[in-house]
């Protein structure tokens, strides 16, 4: 059996298709770095070096839009965007995890 068909990406700019790629990339680093999660530090230390390309990366994309005249965020389809791409489940790992009762 098939897993469940994705629904499709919505319409983005160029800009705005990565604009969201480095947002993921970033947050990927930042769940890494997070210290309310298990790792080691080596790991952690990794992504901090990885996380500077990464927000130029992000910065740059940002400028991109700017420049090219998309000066305002469409959030509902950029959510959209990033739910397809499971953007709940990577960003998640950068908030604090669920208080255990112990």
């Amino acid at each position: 059996m098939l897993p469940p068909e994705l629904p499709p990406l919505p319409a983005l700019t160029r800009a705005e298709g990565e604009l969201i790629d480095r947002y993921l990339d970033v947050a990927d680093l930042l769940g890494r770095i997070n210290p309310a999660h298990h790792g080691d530090t080596y790991r952690g230390l990794r992504a901090a070096q990885a996380l500077v390309a990464k927000a130029i990366e992000l910065r740059d994309a940002l400028a991109m839009m700017h420049q090219r005249g998309e000066t305002e965020l469409h959030a509902p389809t950029l959510a959209r965007a990033l739910r397809v791409l499971d953007g709940e489940r990577r960003t998640a790992r950068v908030t604090l995890p669920a208080p255990s009762d112990s």
